[in-house]
């Protein structure tokens, strides 16, 4: 059977919660084999990081692929997506006006993997241990606007803000507030390796060679409580070398499901030429890729330099060339299917206006051609990133006004390197941890963030992000969110590109694929089921 394209649509920055197609039930079919899902994310423990599963460590969509499964939290967001619902809770909310002080009761017997029970003094344990270790990584400040948290018999925790966060509920969505078990947890030191211990839908086993996850298997958890409806009994992740390779598994029938990340001319291939047996399910993504500056770093630290890039791009012809159907132009941090997004970039510096370019660097008196390195990871975003990133210097060395070289890294070295401030341009994605504007602005502009870039604009930290946080009507903070992307286009400390589409590719007598990706990238394999897809 040929299956083609399959949309969600996108209101206000959220996935409708309407069902395209058909097999998205709620009762799961239980048996069967175990269903193969296809990624090129690679789990490796390094001897500089040597956690990649702990919740306090991890800050990237593959690790969070595995956390989501497995660690509990005390909310997550609904199916489609929306406001977050109770999760290992069964119940939240502000106690006061101020949206600063958050309480939640657990559900009834919840138990680790491990036979442990959970109590709120787990989860108090949980999200301090986050704060305590403060890895580099940046993934504490998601929870870095606790102020103390307090418990109150076993099954009640409260929180006490620092500020104001109507975000908290998303914040509380995130696998750094996952609930682990203080037995298997140290409390100030990171869980080496590559073993989980949770309350989530899934137990997990990786099957690990030379230091690298090769597959991963989650089986169903009869002790689990909570409010996901889990489908299967079981689902292996199989981590490939790259699309290509994942391709001919798919082809062959040795997986099931391919996930992230399909090439463009995968997804045009399976667009314009069905295959007998495969579907191509096509997901509103909230990815978004930009490049990076370190602005103390010499080459860059002037920002006529930086604004020049801006002016000398062409986004347009870089999703033609490269991307094509999976990628659309980007002018600002926050996302065009997102509530208080501003095209504050186009609005300053257009598509390629060259003549600007060479006024602003004249103007600041800098001599030409600017000589920079753009560097880029090869094997975290796909096998598209290294043309990506051959364009942008065509691009920009082509104006006559730079001189650009390229250079690409493994990630194992690249992301390390990159938050060591060792590039002064860099290329990066930016998969959200909750789809609030928030969370394209905090993460690279506030304290702490996971760049660990130096731009500090007192008026972003201290004025407009706090303001931002206490509408807790997300629209009402518009012109709030509007003047923080109007601040980021001009001091350009990140430059956006462009923002993709999710593909997945899956036989046809696999179900639930459509709810299986969130707007995040993130998989929900609880989704995925067997049986008829159409």
């Amino acid at each position: 059977m040929n299956r083609k394209t399959l949309v969600l649509p996108v209101v206000i920055g959220v996935l409708a919660p309407v069902l395209a197609g058909c097999g998205g039930s709620d009762g799961g079919s239980g048996g069967g084999d175990a269903i193969v899902v296809g990624t090129t994310d690679h789990y490796i423990a390094t001897k500089d990081d040597g956690a990649p599963l702990d919740p306090a460590f991890a800050y990237d969509v593959g690790s969070w692929n595995i956390l989501r499964q497995t660690i509990q939290t005390l909310m997550h967001v609904p199916r489609g997506g929306g406001k977050p619902v109770p999760e290992a809770a069964s119940e939240c909310g502000f106690t006061d006006r101020a949206n600063q002080s958050y309480r939640c009761t657990l559900r009834d017997g919840l138990k680790f993997s491990n036979g442990d029970p959970l109590t709120s003094e787990d989860v108090k344990y949980s999200l301090e241990r986050v704060l305590n270790i403060k890895d580099p990584s940046g993934v504490y400040s998601l929870l870095d606007n606790i102020d103390t948290i307090e418990t109150d018999g076993d099954s009640k925790v409260i929180f006490h803000l620092k500020t104001a966060d109507a975000t908290f509920p998303y914040k509380l969505s995130t696998p750094p507030s996952g609930i682990v078990s203080k037995k298997d947890y140290a409390p100030k030191k990171l869980r080496d390796g590559f073993e989980v211990t949770g309350s989530g839908p899934y137990t997990f086993k990786a099957d690990v060679k030379d230091g690298t996850v090769v597959k991963a298997v989650f089986t169903r958890n009869p002790d689990y409580k909570g409010d996901l409806k889990v489908q299967n009994d079981k689902v292996e992740l199989d981590s490939f070398k790259d699309a290509a390779e994942m391709g001919k598994a798919l082809d062959k029938g040795q997986i099931d499901v391919m996930t992230r990340a399909m090439s463009p001319e995968q997804v045009e291939s399976m667009s314009e030429n069905p295959k007998d047996g495969i579907q191509l399910t096509e997901m509103p993504g909230l990815e978004i890729r930009y490049l990076g500056f370190d602005t103390n770093a010499p080459g860059v630290k002037d920002k006529a330099v930086r604004q020049a890039i801006a002016y000398a791009i062409d986004r347009g012809q870089l999703v033609t060339k490269v991307y094509g159907t999976m990628a659309e132009p980007l002018y600002s941090l926050i996302p065009s299917s997102v509530t208080t997004h501003t095209n504050s970039f186009f609005n300053k510096y257009g598509d390629r206006d060259l003549p600007k370019a060479a006024k602003v660097l004249q103007t600041a008196g800098i001599t030409t051609p600017v000589k920079l390195t753009l560097n880029y990871t090869t094997d975290h975003y796909g096998s598209a990133t290294k043309k990506e990133f051959e364009t942008l210097r065509d691009q920009l060395n082509s104006s006559g006004l730079f001189d650009i070289t390229i250079k690409g890294t493994e990630w194992k070295t690249f992301r390390p390197d990159q938050g060591k401030g060792d590039y002064a341009v860099y290329g990066m994605g930016w998969f959200p941890d909750f789809p609030d504007p928030d969370n394209y602005i905090a993460p690279f502009l506030d304290s702490g963030n996971f760049l660990n870039s130096p731009y500090d604009n007192p008026t972003l930290r201290t004025e407009l992000i706090p303001q931002s946080r206490r509408e807790a009507d997300r629209s009402a903070a518009t012109k709030t969110f509007g003047e923080i992307q109007d601040i980021v286009a001009e001091d350009v400390p990140v430059l956006p590109l462009w923002q993709g589409k999710t593909y997945v590719a899956s036989r046809d007598d696999i179900a639930g694929v459509e709810w299986a990706v969130n707007s995040s990238a993130e998989l929900l394999l609880w989704e995925l089921r067997r049986g008829t897809a159409s």
